[in-house]
């Protein structure tokens, strides 16, 4: 039996990572990189750091609770970094990691492939729902 190196076993795990097997680690990771919240959040930092309250503002509809619970995973994960500046008030930066940049130029050409396209989806939504319903 030969040996392996370093190397050539991250390569074989590497290998083994099957995103369609639902144990696997990537398909956790694709289920939370998949949220809503968690693509607008990485799409709202990835121009420059904001703080709490500006991301707040920018990303309609997000309660603070679920923002907090997404920058949290995010920071977690690796993706975002919460630099807290002490002064009165404290000031809370969040900006995104070189791997969060990485997964920003994926995730904001998501955002504006939605935002180019809605009107093509939108149709294709109503005629098929006319064809449906006869």
């Amino acid at each position: 039996m030969a040996t392996m190196t370093a190397a050539q076993r991250r390569e074989k795990a590497r290998a083994e990572y099957d995103a369609f097997i639902r144990a696997c680690p990537t398909n956790q990771l694709l289920d939370r990189i998949s949220d809503k919240w968690v693509s607008l959040v990485v799409a709202a930092l990835a121009p420059a750091p904001m703080r709490y309250s500006d991301l707040a503002r920018k990303i309609a509809g997000v309660s603070p609770k679920m923002l907090t619970q997404t920058l949290r995973t995010l920071e977690r994960d690796g993706i975002l970094t919460r630099t807290v500046t002490p002064s009165v008030p404290v000031r809370v930066d969040y900006a995104l990691t070189p791997l969060g940049s990485s997964l920003a130029l994926l995730l904001t050409a998501v955002k504006d492939w939605a935002e180019n396209h809605f009107d093509e989806v939108h149709a294709a939504r109503e005629r098929y729902d006319e064809e449906t319903d006869r």
